[in-house]
C-alpha cells in the first residue's frame, strides 16, 4: 500500500509510529482503549440484567393495544378511512397499517 511508505505522526499526542517505541505506545493506547470498551460493555450488560431481574422492560412503550385495534377495526367497518380511524384512536397511520398488516394505498 502507498500509505505504508510514508511516516505516520500523531498530531495531538506526539507519537512517532516510525520508531519501535512509538509503535509500542501506539499499540498500548489501542489495547487500553479496547479494554475500556470491553469494561463499558460488561457494565452495560450487567445493568440491563439487573433491571430485567427487577421486572423492568426496556424499549418504547406499546402504543397499539388490543383494545385500540378493536376500536380501529370498528371505525373502518363504519366507513372511516385509515387516517381518520388512526386519529380517533390516537396512533399514527403507519402504526395502524402495521397492526392491520395491510398494504398502504396512496391517498
Amino acid at each position: 500500500m502507498l500509505i505504508g511508505h510514508f511516516p505516520q505522526y500523531s498530531l495531538t499526542e506526539n507519537i512517532d509510529t516510525t520508531t519501535p517505541g512509538g509503535k509500542l505506545v501506539f499499540h498500548l493506547f489501542g489495547a487500553l482503549a479496547q479494554f475500556e470498551r470491553d469494561l463499558i460493555k460488561e457494565r452495560t450488560n450487567a445493568g440491563l440484567k439487573a433491571a430485567r431481574d427487577q421486572g423492568r422492560i426496556g424499549g418504547r412503550p406499546i402504543s397499539m393495544t388490543d383494545e385500540k385495534l378493536k376500536k380501529a377495526k370498528e371505525h373502518l367497518k363504519n366507513g372511516l378511512n385509515v387516517r381518520e380511524a388512526a386519529a380517533r384512536i390516537k396512533v399514527s397511520k403507519t402504526t395502524l397499517y402495521k397492526a392491520l398488516n395491510i398494504k398502504k394505498s396512496y391517498e
